[in-house]
Formats: structure tokens, sequence, C-alpha cells
């Protein structure tokens, strides 16, 4: 028996994920709503069209509800959603502050529905590989876990573009990247420092950076910027480096390329070869010398978003936990709040 779904909110997103449920077999969409007829018009045959949430909220085979609405209806769609009895998969950032969260969490356990928010990126292949070196120890005590995103032009879209949407780089990609570094470490948080800039746009950010420092030693760093230029292979994508004390790692790319390094004589007393370089001659910096440095390939990962959807169908049937916990979402939503209060006061933030 499928379970039955509807989609509130059809744009980008609302159509990624109808594409998604059409490759599920346990799956079946049966209504979409959009207040904007033309986003309708390439909507799947034989699924119902509605002009409002309500008129889709009150068709009682639907299991699912799909929120995909831009982020400052979360909060009111996520409401309306529980009361209807609807179960409920809803796009990131699950709410503009840590107090709407729980608000409408009050509201989805009175209603004793299921809910999850759309965290797809831990499925990303780039973060995975990173996931793997960390949890493997593959290069020994980590001490520093770098993730960056970089953009070409400052551009963003549609709605994303103004404050009073919910919009901004922190709400669209900072929340992936601060769910995936969280979900990594598993560790307390001491303090956050963050930076945060609306460099190209008028209302909205459009870079940041985010340190975190977790009570395990290890340092996090979160950088995104949209207009970030470099000519190198796959400098507009992902980026990972994980340092550590028997190694290093880097990752490049949605399609990751990258190595594991390490040294054949770490901490060995040699005789210093002095390097002659255009600032002057150096022992410790410079080249390598022929042999020191060798590499490994990276470990191999088989993942896809669909894997999301699918441990959501499973947790539904109650064969699973949900892999995106209420809990979890809500401390990605303080990390950022943090961020936000240590960007506005130029301090670090206490925090865990």
């Amino acid at each position: 028996m499928s379970i039955k779904f509807g989609i509130i909110g059809f744009g980008f997103m609302g159509h990624v994920h109808a594409s998604t449920l059409a490759k599920l077999k346990e799956a079946e969409l049966i209504a979409i709503c959009d207040i904007d007829d033309e986003k309708l018009s390439d909507a799947p045959q034989g699924v119902r069209l509605c002009k409002d949430m309500d008129e889709l909220l009150s068709i009682k085979d639907i299991d699912v509800v799909i929120l995909s609405v831009p982020n400052h209806i979360h909060k009111e769609a996520v409401i309306k959603a529980a009361r209807a009895g609807k179960n409920i998969l809803l796009e990131k950032p699950a709410a503009l502050s840590v107090k709407e969260f729980d608000e409408m969490m009050k509201v989805v356990k009175e209603c004793n529905v299921k809910f999850s928010v759309h965290h797809q990126r831990r499925y990303d292949k780039d973060f995975r590989i990173a996931k793997e070196v960390y949890d493997k120890n593959m290069v020994g005590q980590i001490y520093t876990i770098q993730t960056m995103l970089y953009g070409i032009n400052g551009n963003m879209h549609d709605w994303h573009v103004f404050k009073k949407y919910g919009g901004g780089m922190l709400y669209d990609w900072g929340v992936h990247l601060i769910d995936q570094m969280l979900w990594m470490v598993d560790s307390k948080i001491k303090t956050i420092f963050a930076y945060i800039r609306n460099v190209i746009n008028e209302e909205v950010d459009d870079y940041f950076k985010i340190l975190l420092r977790f009570e395990n030693g290890i340092l996090g760093e979160i950088e995104l910027g949209t207009y970030f230029l470099a000519d190198k292979e796959k400098w507009f994508e992902r980026h990972w480096f994980i340092g550590g004390n028997k190694g290093s790692m880097y990752v490049d790319g949605f399609e990751p390329i990258g190595k594991i390094a390490r040294t054949t004589r770490l901490l060995t007393n040699v005789p210093g070869k002095t390097t002659m370089t255009a600032s002057g001659p150096t022992r410790s910096f410079g080249p390598p010398q022929p042999g020191i440095l060798v590499t490994e390939d990276l470990p191999k990962v088989d993942v896809d978003h669909i894997m999301y959807f699918e441990n959501f169908l499973k947790a539904l049937k109650g064969e699973e936990e949900f892999i995106v916990k209420p809990e979890q979402v809500r401390r990605v939503l303080s990390v950022m709040e943090a961020s936000w209060e240590s960007a506005r006061t130029g301090k670090s933030i206490d925090f865990e």
C-alpha cells in the first residue's frame, strides 16, 4: 500500500520532490498546491491541483505533506498541517528562529503527527567521504575540519534575495553546512564566532565564516561566499579539509576529487635542508623533499539524496528512526542564532 503525498509550494524544490516521489514505489503524489498558477503548468498528469494550502490539507487521503514554501511561511504551514492531522516533511531551514521552531513543535506533538526536515545533504558524496575519514580516524587525532563553498557572481534567486521572506545564504546553504558539521562531530560546542556580510546583495547575507570550538578539541570552520573568485578546478563547488596528527584529507567538488596525504618523516630530526624561495631562505616550509609526502586514495562511498526519502518512508512505517530528528534541527537553528549574535556583537558566544 502506497503512502500518499501532497506538496505545498511547487517552485524549484517542489519540482525536485515530485521527481523524487515518482522514483519511489511506496510513494504516490496525489495533490499539489501553489498560489502561482504558472508554477502548476507542468505538474504531473493525474495529480489534483489546489490553489491554496487549506484546500490541499482538506484532502483526507493525504498521509504526508511536503512543505516547500518560502521560509517565512514555515511556521504557519506546519501548524496548519499538524492540525489537519498530516505527517510533515518540511524544507530547510525549519524556522527563522528557535522560538518559532519550539512553537511549531508544540503543535506537532499535541497533534501526534510525524515530522522531519529535509536535510538531504547528509547524503552528499563529498560530505560522506569526509565523515568516513572522521569516523574511522584515518588521519589520527583530528584538530581541524574545514568546509567551504564558493560562488562566482554573488547571485541568489527568487525570494532568497529578500530579508522579509527569510532570504540569505545562512538560511539557504548555511543550514546544510552547519548540519553536516554537527552530524559529523559528536561533541558539545564550547564557543561560536561568526563573521556575516552582505557583500554584493543589498538586503541579505552572501558571505559568512563561522568558527565552532568543540569540547573534544576540534575547531570547525564553515565558510561560504557567493562572490569568491579563483581560476581553479572545482573552485565554485564544495571543499573539505580535515587535519589530524597522522595526516590530512582534502576533497574538492560535488563529484569529489582529493587525497589523504601523509609525511614519511613526521617529527624526525633530520639535517635541515635550506629551500630558497622568492621571499628568502626557509627550512621549515617550502616544497617537500622527494619521497617525504605520500598520498592515498579517498574512501569509497555510495550515497544519493533519494536515500533520505527511503529513510523517511521506513520511519513513517516504524521500521527505522528518522535520520533527521527535531532535536538535531533545533541545535542547528541554535548555532545559526548564536552566529548572528556573534556577527552583530563582534564577540565569541559561549554555547554549550
